[in-house]
């Protein structure tokens, strides 16, 4: 439920997926409506239709592997103002309110909060308050939350560090001198194509596939990329950094990097459900 728990589904680019339900003369029938099938896998969520995003961004759970969050026993209530709100402004010459922003741009979810209580909350594309909703690369910002957890609790000892003191696989690579805190700012110099279109982008292969057996695959998929610049002197937008990091933190802290952050937010927060976080075909959480 977004209006208590916050809750997002931490997810990633590379999954399987699935279109639109039809559940209304099933449900006016009692019974229970079928799962659509499930479009090609792996790269494919990056051309699914408008049908496919709505239905596969709430069902993630159905589509891959995952690792639970796990929520506490407690949860952090945030409760609705004595009075709500709608949103007007102009935009390109158009008016929007709440409902017409929400159409125009395919927004599933708006929540507004102001001194702790909610002043508006919508939801779109067949989502209700109980779905929860991939977050994408909101995930790399969690990644990069828990590595300054990890730095509280002494797991890694300076944003300085070599990447290659927690990740070994990586030594002899284009990774060798580059520190965690260029990790998690893209700054690394390693060469990359974000390309969201282009199949064979590397954000549309990383961690997809084995390439090395008893090697995690992103592992294996960054070590083989060139140097473009020296670290820290460019900074390009790199998914599978995050993934990177996201290695680097759970070998640093000795688990998961579900059981971390449901040890250091979730169960803290006093999220209202238990979160999903993705993995990889190896069965690591997908950090970017």
């Amino acid at each position: 439920m977004l209006r208590k728990k916050l809750a997002v589904t931490f997810g990633l680019i590379g999954i399987l997926g699935g279109g639109l339900a039809n559940a209304a003369g099933a449900a006016a029938a009692g019974a229970v409506a079928a799962d659509p099938p499930l479009p090609p896998g792996g790269a494919a969520i990056l051309t699914w239709t408008p049908e496919q995003q709505a239905w596969g961004y709430r069902h993630m759970e159905k589509l891959a592997p995952f690792r639970v969050i796990k929520r506490g026993t407690s949860v952090h209530p945030l409760p609705k103002a004595a009075a709500a709100i709608d949103v007007e402004f102009t935009a390109g010459g158009k008016t929007y309110n709440t409902e017409s922003y929400m159409q125009a741009f395919r927004a599933s979810g708006v929540l507004v909060i102001k001194d702790g209580k909610i002043v508006l909350e919508r939801y779109g594309l067949g989502r209700s308050a109980k779905d929860r909703w991939t977050s994408f690369s909101v995930a790399k910002s969690v990644t990069s939350t828990l590595i300054g957890a990890a730095l509280k609790d002494g797991k890694i000892k300076s944003l300085d560090d070599k990447v290659t003191q927690y990740i070994p696989e990586l030594k002899g690579s284009a990774y060798d001198d580059v520190t965690v805190r260029q990790l998690i700012t893209m700054t690394s110099g390693v060469k990359w194509n974000e390309s969201y279109t282009d199949p064979n982008s590397d954000v549309a292969k990383v961690g997809l596939s084995i390439l090395e057996p008893g090697v995690n695959p992103v592992v294996s998929y960054m070590r083989r990329l060139p140097r473009e610049a020296a670290p820290g002197a460019k900074f390009v937008y790199k998914t599978g950094e995050t993934d990177l990091a996201g290695i680097l933190l759970s070998n640093a802290v000795g688990k998961p990097l579900a059981e971390y952050l449901s040890d250091k937010v979730w169960r803290p927060y006093g999220m209202e459900q238990d979160g999903i976080w993705v993995e990889d075909v190896a069965g690591h959480e997908r950090g970017g």
